[in-house]
């Protein structure tokens, strides 16, 4: 028989065992993120200056990383320690789709000094689109290629996306054909959710349809209207905390602030840093 004591105690312990549950969601909800870095070319005026204290300027905003694919200064090793100094670490550098044996082999090599792991190439076509499916396949078995010789480099190989991956061709999307038709353990895709958006996808669909490809993000915002121009992150539309719950998700652990044609890339920065420290998801 339940008394009505009983009946108020253990209504009591269920409301608040229901209240912690409720409070340990709202926590998982609430993650932030960890690690943020930006691409150099954002700043690429500014660095023509002092560039030490434009880095260092850059840091004192949160910044932990940097994608860059040289050095600035004397040698590798006196860039890497000054990063170091600063907080930054590199992690992603870049070198030409195209570029011929003898320099990949210097591309490969100045990567290596550079201790990055991610190697990128920025624009996987031999032509500049739109693409269709004889463009796809010399573009598949380039990047298969270029993905066994970063992996015997002892790096990780990605291609960058833009929005004419997205433009329908004669059978499908020529994002779909490059993610189907290149080796899954040799070739990646740095996302950049800016020209996902551009070209008509969607950021959170396109991650959820592939994941463990995307290693790195490019954290690009989109400003309001038809122009669909660029914008700083968090001053933009693009739904961010969706793309950071599912790239958390998928445990992707770096994000590059970039925007093209910025007017002031310093400020870019500060303002995207206050955007990513403060956004929860």
């Amino acid at each position: 028989m339940i008394t009505r004591r009983k009946f108020i105690s253990t209504s009591a312990i269920a409301a608040s065992s229901a209240m912690f549950s409720m409070d340990a969601f709202a926590l998982q909800q609430k993650k932030k993120l960890q690690n943020f870095g930006f691409i150099s070319g954002i700043i690429g005026e500014e660095l023509k200056g002092d560039w030490k204290a434009v880095l260092k300027q850059a840091a004192s905003y949160g910044f932990t990383e940097i994608e860059t694919g040289n050095f600035m200064g004397e040698s590798a090793d006196s860039f890497l320690s000054y990063l170091n100094s600063i907080g930054l670490s590199l992690p992603v550098g870049g070198f030409e789709f195209k570029a011929s044996g003898e320099e990949l082999k210097k591309s490969m090599s100045l990567l290596n000094s550079l201790k990055v792991k991610y190697a990128v190439v920025y624009w996987p076509w031999y032509t500049g689109g739109p693409f269709g499916l004889d463009d796809c396949k010399k573009s598949a078995e380039r990047l298969n290629y270029l993905g066994k010789l970063c992996n015997d480099n002892g790096l990780v190989f990605c291609w960058h996306n833009h929005d004419k991956e997205f433009l329908p061709m004669e059978s499908g999307l020529p994002f779909d054909f490059l993610m189907n038709n290149t080796d899954k353990s040799l070739v990646y895709c740095e996302l950049d959710i800016y020209w996902v958006k551009k070209g008509g996808g969607d950021p959170l669909e396109v991650m959820q349809k592939y994941p463990g490809r995307f290693p790195i993000l490019h954290i690009k915002d989109m400003a309001p209207g038809a122009a669909m121009d660029f914008e700083c992150p968090g001053s933009g539309i693009i739904n961010f905390p969706s793309v950071f719950r599912e790239a958390d998700k998928q445990g992707i652990d770096h994000y590059m602030v970039e925007r093209d044609n910025v007017p002031d890339g310093i400020a870019c920065l500060k303002s995207a840093s206050e955007y990513l420290k403060k956004v929860r998801f």
